[in-house]
């Protein structure tokens, strides 16, 4: 049973990030969006641990100190800011990079997606604004990148979607694959 419902919810997930992305104008992008969820690595570890109301690899992480679904994830996915990772020519040391605007674009279309996931009828438009700044001092994003998707997400919370989709829909066309926002 809670195979069927995780694969309901990440599937409800993937189609509301698809439209999202559709909005904000790389709908392409957005159709290759989470298929690594129906790998068998990720796939049957959220099923182990489908909870409904909090992502699985939180209870993953619970029981066995990592997630094993997360690792696989966010290697294969460059809508995370955790995979944009790598040796920084200014400190020659690991740290984040600046990600790809339409890398940030799909993260956008996946927390707002996300949030009215696990929100439900909770949901307002400064939701992933709520949960973005609630964790904002525990991650290690670029500090442009991190920037930049609250800006987003501030004009999602003051001016709504269709505002904030039109907006970014004229930034896409700016900016494209670059990371010069």
């Amino acid at each position: 049973m809670q195979a069927i419902q995780h694969f309901n919810t990440i599937t409800r997930h993937r189609h509301k990030v698809i439209a999202n992305c559709f909005r904000a104008g790389i709908g392409v992008q957005g159709l290759k969006h989470d298929l690594s969820k129906y790998t068998p690595t990720e796939f049957l570890a959220g099923a182990k641990y489908y909870l409904g109301t909090r992502s699985p690899n939180e209870a993953e992480r619970e029981d066995i100190g990592y997630s094993t679904a997360w690792l696989h994830h966010k290697g294969r996915n460059k809508h995370h800011f955790e995979y944009w990772v790598d040796v920084r020519p200014d400190t020659k040391q690991y740290g984040p990079v600046k990600m790809p605007y339409n890398y940030l674009i799909e993260m956008f279309c996946d927390r707002v997606a996300a949030s009215k996931i696990y929100g439900g009828e909770k949901y307002t438009d400064d939701y992933a604004l709520n949960y973005f700044l609630n964790g904002k001092g525990k991650r290690a994003m670029h500090p442009e990148t991190s920037a930049e998707l609250e800006r987003l997400l501030r004009l999602l919370s003051e001016k709504g979607e269709e505002k904030t989709f039109a907006y970014i829909r004229h930034c896409v066309k700016k900016y494209g694959k670059s990371t010069r926002y």
